[in-house]
Formats: structure tokens, sequence, C-alpha cells
């Protein structure tokens, strides 16, 4: 990259920041006027993590705040709505909090981090405490949300006093922004203590936002729009704007209009095939979106190596436990037949619901299919049938999740079929083609089947030879090599045995067209040209059994090279005994 270019925003997510150090910034500053446009007191908008939800919010901080940078937006969208940045631009006292962090294993200790969140909020406005506006008695009460040991009714009450507080010393009512709402309350399901962080949240929120008479509006972010019977009940005034709804659908995420200004402008549209396949096939609304964070990590990744692959950036920051069990549940066959299309790159219709509990959400797979929605997993195509949806995975980031999730829930399963495993590995060794095609065969009928093509395009990641590989290192006896990848997608697998007198070669191919026995033919022809023999005899073993085997789906075809193999490896056998 040139020194002259602007700098990677790499895990930044403070506007100001962005705009003053020379950093690239992607305007999404028309949000504040659709905002303002489509006014509610109360607005919580719902999109999956790594889409730019907190960048924006501290968008909307610095816009509105007293204290904001009038300079960040020179030359913005937003710049050129005179009337709006006149009445608005720096003129409210805002308060800005995220939940991110209220995570932990009990709830004491989760209450404890949501006093310690509220107390630096409100430290940042310690000159109410010298405030003439204010009583020593409304000082008092502000000092309490200082304190470290603040009792559950001062917690409960907290964002609204400060509201009021706010409101009485600068005479203008008071923003509030709330990211990432929903993290306490998912956090709090998984580690069993969810129904008191609901009346925590319930109360908390349901103070600061229903007839606050301090309040200008709100707006709250988060991946899931938990229901109003749980946490806003008698909340009349929340707007909700979704994944599904026409509105906001380019203010957050990337439109392929700006990846491609994005490219261009860092000399990487020869990339944009990659980005669009990689990261991009989101549906918000009517928009085509791409994920931003993933779209900036690989353009960073290609500034330090231009000929970096893309890969799957969000796998270690998005949770996949509900991709996890829908794959254990698949053991039914329309849940597994539905993975397979998604995975293959196909559309199945679903019933999407956004008014969850959190209870709700595990309670039937019909609530998985939703929740997969709402955090970026799935996505929609064209228009929906009332609350029908055409659902599908949006990109190969995310059909990687799939796979990988695939593929660990298979290696779970292997120690509980040992004796399974034990009969497919022996009849490796002992050259009988038959009965390893028999139990691959019967392990393959308790997996998903993923056809090696997404959006018509050739993955280099061979799906059933990462199954056999798992299945070979179940017997810690063997030692196990893998080819690298060629360029072909495809690499052959390296067995030796314990005593180094028999070594086995695997070539693996996937087909779609039921070819099977052609497709052996072709893998052993492959092992024939790539000379492992020869590699393996170099290491002192003498009898060689080479193995093409071919998977289509959940079927498969496997054939030994020569019937001449299995004579000289009788022999070998009767030798060494």
């Amino acid at each position: 990259m040139e020194s002259s270019k602007m700098k990677f925003p790499m895990g930044i997510e403070n506007f100001e920041e962005i705009r003053m150090e020379g950093f690239y910034y992607v305007d999404k500053t028309g949000l504040i006027k659709e905002l303002l446009t489509h006014w509610a007191k109360a607005n919580l908008i719902i999109r999956p993590r790594r889409f730019g939800r907190t960048l924006n919010m501290s968008m909307l901080k610095t816009f509105f705040g007293l204290d904001g940078n009038k300079e960040v937006f020179k030359e913005t969208e937003i710049a050129k709505e005179v009337s709006l940045c006149e009445e608005y631009m720096g003129k409210f006292p805002v308060i800005s909090i995220s939940m991110r962090n209220i995570n932990a294993r009990t709830y004491e200790v989760a209450r404890d981090i949501a006093v310690a969140t509220v107390n630096e909020v409100a430290r940042k406005f310690q000159y109410l405490l010298d405030s003439e506006r204010l009583t020593a008695y409304e000082q008092e009460k502000y000092t309490a949300l200082l304190r470290p040991d603040m009792s559950e009714a001062v917690l409960y009450n907290s964002l609204k006093l400060l509201t009021i507080l706010l409101e009485k010393h600068h005479g203008r009512k008071v923003i509030l922004l709330l990211d990432e709402y929903d993290v306490p309350l998912e956090k709090a399901f998984e580690k069993g203590y969810y129904e008191q962080m609901a009346t925590l949240i319930h109360n908390l929120l349901g103070q600061a936002l229903k007839t606050n008479d301090s309040l200008e509006f709100s707006v709250l972010t988060g991946c899931m729009p938990i229901s109003n019977k749980s946490i806003f009940t008698g909340l009349n005034n929340l707007r909700v704007f979704s994944g599904l709804d026409m509105e906001l659908g380019r203010y957050f995420g990337f439109t392929d209009q700006e990846v491609r200004k994005l490219l261009e402008y860092y000399n990487l549209s020869q990339r944009y095939e990659s980005v669009r396949e990689w990261y991009g096939g989101y549906q918000f609304g009517n928009t085509e979106m791409y994920c931003p964070c993933d779209v900036i990590d690989y353009c960073d990744a290609l500034r330090v190596d231009c000929d970096a692959q893309p890969q799957n950036y969000g796998v270690s920051t998005i949770g996949n436990d509900t991709v996890r069990r829908l794959i254990r549940e698949s053991s039914k066959s329309t849940i597994q037949h539905e993975i397979e299309r998604l995975v293959a790159g196909e559309i199945i219709e679903k019933e999407l619901r956004q008014d969850l509990t959190c209870e709700e959400i595990y309670s039937s797979n019909n609530q998985i299919w939703s929740v997969l929605f709402l955090i970026g997993y799935l996505t929609q195509r064209g228009r929906p049938e009332g609350r029908r949806y055409r659902l599908a995975i949006p990109n190969l980031a995310v059909r990687d999740i799939f796979t990988r999730q695939i593929r660990e829930t298979f290696k779970e399963s292997i120690p509980k079929n040992g004796d399974i495993v034990d009969s497919f590995c022996n009849a490796l060794k002992n050259g009988d083609a038959d009965e390893v095609e028999k139990r691959f065969s019967e392990y393959m009928r308790k997996t998903i089947s993923v056809k090696n093509t997404f959006a018509e395009k050739p993955l280099k990641e061979n799906f059933y030879h990462s199954i056999l590989l798992g299945l070979l290192r179940y017997w810690d006896i063997w030692g196990i090599f893998s080819e690298e990848e060629s360029e072909d997608g495809y690499s052959n697998i390296l067995v030796r045995s314990d005593d180094e007198e028999i070594g086995i070669v695997i070539g693996v191919k996937c087909v779609e067209d039921g070819r099977l026995e052609e497709a052996c033919k072709e893998a052993l022809e492959q092992i024939e040209s790539r000379r492992h023999e020869e590699e393996l005899q170099e290491e002192g073993i003498r009898h060689i059994l080479k193995y093409g085997i071919a998977c289509c789906k959940r079927r498969c075809k496997v054939l030994i090279a020569d019937a001449g193999q299995l004579e000289s490896l009788e022999e070998t056998r009767c030798r060494i005994l």
C-alpha cells in the first residue's frame, strides 16, 4: 500500500479517531437524517456483529453531543443537510453506554460489572457536583451513581436519574445511546441466571425509556430483538429496525458500490470477485450488503501479502453454539437435508420471528432458523411472502463456519463408534477395499454431506478429505501425513504403520454427477503422478497400498491399485509373524 494512502481502520470503533487520524471511512452519516426523519422516542437497531453498529453509535454521539467535534463532519453526507445540522448538531447532552462487558459466571458478578459500567458513565458528568442549577439533594443523588456499592434500587433508576439531572443542568433534553443491550441477557441465559438479569435490564431500561420527560430520544443496538413481553413490557414507543426492514438498510455494512470504491482506492480492484463471494451476499431490506469488518481485514491482509487468500475472519468473534446445536439435531432427516442444501448454496423457505424471548430461542428448531438469520449466518433472498422468507448462506466465509462445525461435530462422534473405526482401519491395512467402502459409507450416512461447490465455484478445502483424516487419526499407532493442498484443490493422505513395513496412500475425489468409479481411477492416477510410492520407499517402507476413494453426497466408492500388492502384503505379514 502506498504511504500516501489512508490507513485501514482495523478494529477502530471511535468515529472521531477515524476521521481525525487519517483512516479510510465509508460515509454512513446519512443514518442521522434517517433517524431524525423516521422519528421515534425509542429506536432499536438489530444487526449482526461486525457490521459497524458500535462505530455508528460513536458517530451519533459525536454529532449530537455538546462536546462533539463538528470538524469531523465536513464533506460528509449529513453536512449537506444544513437545517438539520443547525438544529441538532452539538445541541444535546448525550449518555453513551455499552453493555458488551456485562458477562460473568454468576449474577452477582454480572451485577457488579453493571454497577461499574454505570459508575464509569456517571463519572463523565462530574461537573454536576458543582452545578448551581442542582440542589444539594440532587447532587447527593448524583453522588450515589458514583458509588461501587450502589444498591439495586439505585441501579434500576440510574439512567433515568442521570437524564433528569443533565436536563436540569443544561436546560436541554438528553439523548441516550445504548450499545449491545442484549449481550448481558445472552450471557445470563448461557450461565443460568437469565431471570435475574432480565429483571435488571427490564427495570434499568424500562425506567429510562418509558414516560421519561427528560429524554429527547434513544437508540439501542443489538443482535437480537428480544421480545417486548420479556424486556420492554409497557414500552409502546419502541421502533425496531431489523435486517428484514427497508429502512436503514445501507447504513450497516458496505454496499457493492462502496466496496468497489474502496478496492479501487487501494489498487485492489482485481480482488473484487473474491471479496464479493467471501464477504458479500447479505440482504437487509432490499439492499445487498457486505460485512465491513471482513472486507477491511482482508484488504489489510493483502497490504502485507499481495497473494493473501480470503478467509473467515469472524470465526473467533461470533458465537457458533446455534450452528453447532442445529448440526447436532441433524439426525432428523429433514434438518439434515436442509443444512446440506444451504451449504451447497441453495435456498430454503422458513417462517421467521423477531419477537423472541431467550427461552424461546432454543425451544424448537423453527426458532433456530430465526436466530441464524438475526446473527448473520443466513440472509434473505428476494421478497418474503407474509412471514415466510427465502433463506440462504450469504457467502463463503459463513459457509466456512458451517463446514467447520460439521467437521467438529463429526470428530466428536468418532470415539463413540470405536468398533466401526477399528473395522475401517483394519480393512485399510488388510487391503480390503470392499470393507473400507462399507465402513466409510456407514459413517457418511451419519453426517451431513457437503458438496464441493458453493455458488458454482470450487472450494480449495476438501470436506471428505478432512473426514477421512479424522477417522485415521483415531488409530494413534499410525503416522498420518497430509499433502499440502494442490492447485486443483485436492491432496493425498499418507499413512505409515508403526512397524514401518506397510504404507498406505489415499487419493480422495469429490464428484457431483455420480461418476464414482471413474473418479476413483483418477485419484489413483493422481497418486502415481505424485510419486508417493517412491517417497515412502525412501523411508524404508517395503509394501504400499494405494486407494482411490470417490465421494458423492453420502455415497462413496473405493478402489485399490492392483491385486498384486495384496499377495506381497500377505507374504510380509507371514514373515513378520
